[in-house]
């Protein structure tokens, strides 16, 4: 089976549009006066979600975070006690709403596969990155996520 373009003629005889290796001239279509941006592409949101309840040895939490950081690549750092965490990333997201509702989602989701405790989410912070930065410019803002990774409190 052969299989043409539309337009094009089935037949092994009939003379093609362009002769072999003729290039076709490219064509540019101004964008006009009345071009906008798609309002709905992704943007970047700094997550912070705390979570707490009972005590767990924190060899234990370590190995779980260090494992959901693995799971999830864009965590920038947890800090951990024996009962809270606080974990902090960047979130790609159309709006808030998709961000928080994944972060929502992140400790129940990984909590079997990376070994995290049954612990409930006490808080959510979801911010833009212009605010974000606009925080730390003004000293008012968390510290910027240095040194990155798994740490206690």
């Amino acid at each position: 089976m052969r299989r043409v373009r539309p337009g094009a003629t089935a037949s092994r005889g009939a003379s093609p549009s362009r002769t072999t290796g003729e290039e076709r001239p490219l064509t540019s279509v101004a964008a006009g006066e009345t071009y906008e941006e798609p309002k709905d592409l992704p943007r970047l949101w700094h997550v912070t979600l705390s979570v707490s309840g009972d005590q767990v040895p924190l060899r234990e939490l370590r190995r779980g975070l260090e494992q959901l950081a693995h799971d999830h690549p864009f965590l920038l750092t947890s800090r951990y006690a024996p009962d809270h965490a606080e974990i902090r990333y960047w979130e790609e997201a159309r709006d808030l709403h998709d961000a928080a509702a994944v972060a929502l989602r992140l400790w129940g989701e990984h909590r079997q596969s990376a070994g995290l405790p049954s612990w409930e989410i006490v808080g959510l912070e979801v911010i833009d990155r212009e605010t974000y930065h606009q925080r730390i410019a003004e000293g008012y803002g968390p510290p910027p996520a240095t040194p990155v990774g798994v740490h206690p409190f």
